[in-house]
């Protein structure tokens, strides 16, 4: 399993063309429209650097995140500070979660749930998230969908050149629709010389109807599935679902 640690250094400048405030407007928009109000309680499962956290806790949630990579919640840390949003961070993977408290609501974005490491561990994700959600919360989260994994990710490499970082991402998709991707980042010197670091980590896809499968056993039942960023219906191309669950299980 991948530490994130070299990854998490370049993560916001890799992912620069993700509008996280647009991305965080979208999900409060969903949340808010399925009952969830201003100043709720709000866990980001696999927070990363925290972006999508902050915004979120700047648009007025009490805002929780965590994710298993101590190298990515310092960043997350220096986000928050940068941003001045007051935020808990826990170091904690989604399927051992273990909150002080219970919360309205939770979100995951960037295909977290695609980087655990096994369908068992997503079933212990959603149990685990089930358990400290308040009576009828709601849990929004996103999924690569299996043609992203077929089509688009499958055995293609990607090249990003930014001013601090040359990273080179190899692609190779496996018989059951995982894709391994190997990173390979190369950091100037400054002499004339690169440094060379490689980070890899494997992204699982799960049909849908698995998922909700998943979820029900978890106490939740799956309100909608969009398109990414919008509220239109998945279509047979879409790179990425977007499902809003709601918890149906009760509090002793």
């Amino acid at each position: 399993m991948s530490s994130y640690g070299i990854f998490s250094q370049f993560y916001d400048e890799l992912t620069n063309n993700v509008d996280y405030g647009k991305r965080a407007d979208y999900f409060r928009t969903l949340l808010m429209h399925y009952g969830i109000k201003n100043g709720a309680t709000c866990l980001d499962v696999g927070c990363g650097t925290g972006m999508l956290t902050v915004n979120l806790a700047k648009m007025g949630f009490d805002m929780t995140g965590i994710d298993p990579s101590p190298d990515m919640l310092c960043e997350a840390r220096n986000n928050a500070y940068d941003a001045e949003a007051d935020i808990l961070l826990l170091c904690q993977s989604a399927e051992e979660l273990d909150l002080y408290d219970t919360v309205d609501c939770a979100v995951s974005s960037l295909d977290v749930i695609n980087h655990l490491e096994s369908a068992e561990a997503v079933k212990e994700a959603f149990k685990k998230i089930g358990l400290f959600m308040n009576p009828d919360g709601v849990f929004i989260f996103d999924i690569n969908t299996l043609y992203k994994h077929r089509e688009i990710l499958k055995d293609n490499a990607f090249v990003y050149e930014e001013d601090d970082v040359y990273c080179v991402w190899q692609n190779f998709l496996n018989e059951d629709d995982s894709v391994d991707m190997v990173l390979d980042f190369f950091e100037d010197n400054g002499d004339g010389t690169y440094s060379r670091t490689t980070e890899e980590f494997t992204e699982r896809a799960y049909s849908l109807e698995k998922i909700e499968e998943w979820l029900n056993e978890a106490d939740f039942e799956v309100i909608e599935i969009f398109d990414d960023m919008t509220t239109e219906a998945l279509r047979a191309d879409s790179q990425r679902a977007v499902i809003a669950a709601r918890y149906t299980g009760k509090r002793n």
